[in-house]
């Protein structure tokens, strides 16, 4: 889906920011709001090792909700996950594991959000209704699975896009 942006004629004051600024001038308030809420990136994810493929798992992290899909604790999370990364603009346009549908990589790859996200809608809940959240999906947080239950839990789900 083209950037709606490109397409519309409007005056750059009349357009929401997401639409007028590039990832990299956004303010950490505007940066922070493209978080859909989905989830789908604090799944548990397993490389393999030799192909560097990027399977993801319908396992949560141990911080997140499973209800709201958000963090449990946000500000301290890369103190307690040794592997939690923080998204940047570089690592937006660049991390091939960011589910399709997420915001971050949607306009890093110079697309426009979908209906169902949150600042497009005006409801947080809308993302969960249009079935792209992990809401009702995970199976329990990391620390209740081996190594090797884990790898019966990988699934296809978090990368599809149900709106393609």
């Amino acid at each position: 889906m083209p950037n709606a942006a490109l397409a519309d004629k409007s005056e750059p004051e009349d357009q929401p920011f997401w639409r007028v600024k590039t990832l990299d001038a956004m303010s950490l308030a505007e940066w922070e709001s493209l978080c859909d809420g989905c989830g789908r990136c604090c799944l548990v994810k397993l490389e393999d090792e030799d192909t560097g493929e990027v399977m993801y798992t319908d396992v949560g992290c141990t911080l997140l909700n499973d209800q709201s899909c958000r963090c449990r604790d946000y500000p301290n999370r890369q103190a307690k996950v040794a592997d939690c990364v923080r998204l940047t603009p570089d690592a937006a346009r660049s991390l091939s594991w960011l589910p399709h549908t997420c915001a971050y990589r949607l306009l890093g790859e110079g697309h426009d959000l979908y209906w169902w996200h949150p600042l497009v809608s005006g409801d947080p809940e809308t993302v969960h209704g249009a079935g792209i959240s992990v809401r009702d999906r995970v199976a329990g947080p990391e620390e209740d699975f081996t190594v090797a239950e884990l790898l019966n839990r990988i699934t296809d789900w978090p990368m599809e896009d149900p709106g393609a």
